[in-house]
C-alpha cells in the first residue's frame, strides 16, 4: 500500500507542478533522488536548434538513470514556427515555447539554455542560416554555455557532416557545437567571457543518431555497428514511471507545436556516434573513465563520506533525521575552493535540507504586479514540519537588501505568519530580457552578458529567509509570488512581475486604410497604480493626420483601463509607416504595451512590446462582402480581412451545413485546418457542394503528414517550400481572372514579404487545377504549386501554400491585393 501511495504522489506532483505552477513540495522518494544526483558529479549537455528538437528520452535517461546534471541548449526559442493553440506568433510564440521547454525540463529532470539566435523561419542550408544569424555571436554563446555549464560530455542532435539534407538551423547547431568543443578551452578565444568564467574542455562529443537519419533500415543497421548503443527503457520504481513515460510527458508539454502524445513504455535503444575527445572505455557508459565522484574535486572526499552514507541509509519515513549530517556536509561545501562545484552543490544541498526539515517558506504579494520604486505588502508563511530545532533569524529583500529581524523559534507544525511592506527598488521591468531591444532578423540583442543563455529573466523580487538550524546559519531564497483562490479552480499561483506605471494598447498591430476614409483608432491606457493621470499622443508618418493632437486621461484604480479615440486621416496616395503611442505622466514617457499570455500548461507570462502599429494606405479593390472563416491552428486572418472592409464570420465546424454556407460570398479555411479540425472529415461534403453550386472556397496550407484535404480533384501535398521571402516570383498565367480582378497583380506585389514565400506546396495535381505562380529558392528547381485554382461545378476551389497568415498581419500590401482577388474570383 505504501509503495502505491508513493507512486500516485509522484505522478500527481508531475501533473500539478506543471499545470498549476504551485511550489515544489518534495516527497521522500524525490528527496532521495536529489541526494543521488547530489552525489553524482558528472554533467552532460544536449545541443540542437529549436524547442522540440531535443530527445527527451535521452535527457530523461541521463538525468534520472545516470543521475547526471543534464542540460539542453536550444539555439533558438522557436519564434519562427507555427502555433497550434493560439494566435501568438513570432516573439510571443517564442515566449510560449520557452515556457514549454521549461515545463518539459521539470518533467525529464534537465535544465534549459538558449543562445541569442532568432528563429527567422525555415532554412534549407547552414550557409543561409549562418548568414542571417551572426555566426560569431551564436558561436560565442555556445562557447559561453560550455564554459559556464562545464559539461563532461556533449551530445549533438544533428549531423554536422550533412549540410543541406535537413533544416539549416539543425545542421548549424551541430556545426557550431563541433567548433565550440575545442574553442571553449582556448583562452585566446572570446576573451571577454573569461572575466566572468573560465575555460573548459569537455571530455567527449557525440552525435545522437537513429534510423530516422538514414535512407532505410539496412543502411542504419550497417552503420550502427560502430555506434554506442544502450537501452533507455528503464523503469523507475520510485516514480512509478518508465523513462519513456517521463519522456512522453515531457514532449507533450510542447502543445503549441501539437506534440501531445500517448506515453510509451518498454525497452528502447538509443544510439550515439563518437565524434571526438577521449576514447570510451565502456560503450554502455558515456561517463566511463571520467571521475564523477566527490573525489574529483579537492576537499570533496570528506563531503562524499557523509553524503554517500546518507544515500545508503536514507530514511524514507523520517528524512529529518539526516538534517544534522546534511548541515555538516553543507559547511564543508561552503569551504570548497572550486567555485563552480561549490555554488552548484550548495544550491542542491540547501534544497535537500529544506525538504528533509519539512520547511515551508512563502512570500505572497497582494497583487501579481507592482511598479518600480513602489511599495507592496507581502504576506509571509514559515512552517517547520519536523522536530528539527530552528530559528527564523531574519528575512532580507534582495531588491534593496532591507533586513527584517525576526528571531523567532520555528516550532514543529506551528505556523509563523506576518506581513511586511517591501519597496520595489529597481529600475528594470520583469519582461523577457531578450525582447527589451528590437531584434534583427537573425539575432536578439542582450546587453547584460550574464543574462545570455538564461531561459527567462531572473525574478528581481526575491526574499532571503535567514534560518539558523542548531548553530548553523543557512539562507533559502524564494521568489515573491501572487497566491489566491478561485471557487472553480482552487489555489492559484502566479509569478510576481515589476511592470511600467502606464501601458497602452492598440486593438491591432496593423491598420489598413483601403481608401481615403478616416478611421477611429481606439487606444487603451492601463494604470499600474492608483490615481494615475497624464496625456497620450500618437506619432504618425509624414502626411498622415491625427485629431486631436493629445488626450488627457485620469485613472483612479490600479489595473483599471481607460479607452480614448483618435481620428486618423490617411494620405491620398499609397503609404506605409509606423504609428507610435506615447503616454506621459509627471514628465516621463511610457511607450510599452503589456501583453499577457495565459495557458494552463505554462505559468502566466507578461511581455512588454513597443506600443505601436503599422499603418498602410492601400489602394485596393474588392468584390463580395461576407466571408465565412473556419479557423485552423490559430491565425489572425479574420481580423486582417475585416480591416479591408469584409464582414467575416467565424464558423463553428460542427455547425457546417448547406444553409450556413450558402449565405457567404467565399469560405476560407485557416492554416492547418485539416490537420487539427477533426470535424472537417465529416463536413467536407457540404463544403464541396457549396463550391459545386457556385461558391468560392480557399484552403490555406496544411502539413502533408497523415492528412487528406479531400480536394475535388487529385492534389498531393508535399514538404516543398520557398523560404526566401524575397525569392523571384514568376506569374504563369497573366491573363487569369484571379490575377486581374478586381486588382491587377504584378511583380511589385511580391515585394516586402516577410519570413518566407510559403510552405507545404502541392507537388502533383489533376489537370483541372491551374497553377498561377512559380517560385524557387536559390539553387533549386521552380515550384509551381503555391497557388492553384480549379473550377468545380459552378464555383472555384483554391488551394494555396502562400504564407498569408504571416503576410496579412504584417501589413504586406501585395498579399492583401492577392487575397482580395482570391475572395473575389467568380469564373472565367
Amino acid at each position: 500500500m505504501k509503495n502505491s501511495l508513493l507512486t500516485i504522489s509522484a505522478f500527481l506532483l508531475i501533473s500539478t507542478s506543471i499545470f498549476a505552477q504551485k511550489p515544489q513540495k518534495l516527497t521522500s522518494n524525490e528527496i532521495y533522488e536529489k541526494i543521488q544526483k547530489l552525489n553524482f558529479l558528472g554533467t552532460a549537455l544536449y545541443i540542437a536548434a529549436h524547442p522540440d528538437d531535443e530527445n527527451t528520452r535521452l535527457i530523461a535517461y541521463l538525468a534520472n538513470n545516470v543521475k547526471a546534471r543534464t542540460g539542453y541548449l536550444s539555439l533558438t526559442r522557436g519564434d519562427g514556427g507555427q502555433n497550434l493553440i493560439g494566435s501568438e506568433i513570432r516573439e510571443l510564440l517564442g515566449v510560449i515555447r520557452t515556457q514549454e521547454l521549461l515545463a518539459a525540463r521539470k518533467v525529464d529532470g534537465g535544465e534549459q539554455f538558449f543562445t541569442r539566435a532568432n528563429d527567422f523561419g525555415y532554412s534549407k542550408h547552414p550557409d543561409e542560416t549562418l548568414k542571417i544569424w551572426n555566426k560569431e555571436k551564436v558561436l560565442s554563446d555556445v562557447v559561453w554555455a560550455i564554459r559556464t555549464f562545464k559539461p563532461d560530455v556533449i551530445i549533438n542532435r544533428f549531423n554536422h557532416e550533412t549540410p543541406g539534407t535537413t533544416h539549416g538551423h539543425h545542421t548549424s547547431s551541430a556545426m557550431l557545437s563541433v567548433e565550440a568543443f575545442e574553442l571553449a578551452n582556448d583562452s585566446t578565444q572570446f576573451t571577454a567571457q573569461l572575466k566572468k568564467t573560465n575555460t573548459w574542455q569537455p571530455k567527449r562529443l557525440f552525435y545522437n543518431t537513429s534510423s530516422w537519419f538514414y535512407r532505410d533500415n539496412a543502411a542504419f543497421e550497417a552503420a550502427s555497428k560502430d555506434f554506442i548503443k544502450f537501452d533507455i527503457g528503464e523503469y523507475y520504481p520510485l516514480k512509478g514511471l518508465s523513462n519513456n513515460e517521463l519522456a512522453s510527458i515531457a514532449s507533450s508539454q510542447h502543445l503549441s507545436q501539437g506534440f501531445g502524445r500517448e506515453s510509451t513504455r518498454g525497452s528502447q535503444n538509443e544510439y550515439l556516434k563518437f565524434l571526438k575527445g577521449d576514447s570510451l572505455q565502456d560503450k554502455k557508459d558515456i561517463f566511463s573513465g571520467i571521475n564523477t565522484t566527490w573525489n574529483r574535486i579537492n576537499g570533496g572526499g570528506k563531503i562524499g563520506d557523509i553524503l554517500y552514507d546518507i544515500e545508503e541509509n536514507f530514511d524514507f519515513r523520517n528524512p529529518s533525521k539526516h538534517v544534522s549530517k546534511l548541515l555538516e556536509a553543507y559547511q564543508k561545501i561552503e569551504l570548497l575552493e572550486n567555485e563552480h562545484w561549490r555554488d552548484l552543490k550548495k544550491k542542491q544541498i540547501l534544497e535537500i535540507i529544506e525538504a528533509c526539515a519539512g520547511l515551508y517558506l512563502e512570500a505572497s504579494a497582494e497583487s501579481n504586479k507592482g511598479t518600480p520604486n513602489s511599495n507592496i505588502k507581502v504576506d509571509f508563511e514559515v512552517l517547520n514540519r519536523s522536530n528539527v530545532n530552528m530559528t527564523l533569524a531574519s528575512i532580507t529583500s534582495t531588491l534593496n537588501q532591507e533586513v527584517f529581524v525576526k528571531q523567532q523559534t520555528i516550532s514543529n507544525n506551528q505556523k509563523i505568519n506576518f506581513t511586511e511592506t517591501i519597496n520595489l527598488s529597481v529600475d528594470e521591468y520583469s519582461d523577457p530580457y531578450w525582447l527589451r531591444k528590437t531584434p534583427t532578423l537573425g539575432m536578439y540583442t542582450v546587453d547584460d552578458p550574464l543574462l545570455i543563455g538564461k531561459p527567462e529573466t531572473p525574478s528581481p523580487a526575491k526574499i532571503d529567509f535567514n534560518i539558523v538550524i542548531g548553530n548553523i546559519p543557512i539562507t533559502i531564497t524564494k521568489n515573491i509570488v501572487r497566491k489566491y483562490a478561485e471557487s472553480d479552480k482552487g489555489e492559484i499561483y502566479e509569478p510576481f512581475e515589476i511592470l511600467p506605471l502606464i501601458t497602452t494598447k492598440l486593438e491591432d498591430k496593423v491598420f489598413i486604410f483601403a481608401n481615403e476614409n478616416q478611421k477611429k483608432i481606439p487606444v487603451t491606457i492601463k494604470a499600474g497604480a492608483n490615481f494615475t493621470s497624464g496625456k497620450v499622443t500618437l506619432k504618425l508618418p509624414e502626411n498622415w493626420l491625427v485629431s486631436p493632437s493629445e488626450i488627457m486621461f485620469n485613472i483612479e484604480q490600479k489595473n483599471d483601463e481607460e479607452t480614448v479615440e483618435f481620428l486618423i486621416s490617411p494620405p491620398k496616395e499609397a503609404s506605409v509607416g509606423k504609428m507610435e503611442i506615447v503616454a506621459t505622466y509627471n514628465g516621463k514617457e511610457y511607450t510599452k504595451e503589456l501583453v499577457e499570455i495565459n495557458y494552463s500548461h505554462i505559468p502566466k507570462q507578461t511581455v512588454l512590446l513597443n506600443s505601436e502599429a503599422k499603418v498602410v494606405r492601400l489602394n485596393i479593390k474588392k468584390a463580395g462582402d461576407k466571408i465565412g472563416y473556419i479557423k485552423g491552428a490559430g491565425d489572425a486572418l479574420p481580423e486582417s480581412l475585416r480591416q479591408i472592409g469584409y464582414t467575416v464570420d467565424e464558423i463553428n465546424p460542427a455547425d457546417i451545413n448547406e444553409d450556413i454556407l450558402k449565405k457567404y460570398d467565399a469560405i476560407v479555411l485557416g492554416i492547418r485546418a485539416y490537420n487539427v479540425v477533426k470535424e472537417l472529415k465529416f463536413k467536407q461534403k457540404y463544403l464541396l457542394e457549396y463550391v459545386e453550386k457556385g461558391g468560392n472556397m480557399i484552403v490555406q496550407y496544411n502539413t502533408n503528414r497523415g492528412v487528406n484535404v479531400d480536394a475535388p480533384y487529385k492534389l498531393r501535398l508535399s514538404r516543398d517550400r520557398v523560404t526566401d521571402e524575397l525569392a523571384d516570383v514568376t506569374i504563369l498565367d497573366s491573363n487569369h481572372e484571379l490575377l486581374n480582378y478586381p486588382n491587377k497583380i504584378t511583380d511589385e506585389d511580391f515585394n516586402d514579404w516577410v519570413q518566407e514565400r510559403g510552405l507545404y506546396f502541392p507537388d502533383a495535381w489533376d489537370p483541372n487545377f491551374t497553377p498561377l505562380l512559380s517560385m524557387y529558392d536559390k539553387g533549386e528547381l521552380p515550384k509551381n504549386g503555391s497557388l492553384l485554382i480549379a473550377k468545380y461545378g459552378k464555383g472555384n476551389y483554391i488551394y494555396t501554400g502562400l504564407s498569408f497568415f504571416r503576410e496579412l498581419p504584417a501589413g504586406v500590401s501585395g498579399a492583401y491585393k492577392l487575397f482580395a482577388n482570391m475572395l473575389s474570383v467568380k469564373g472565367r
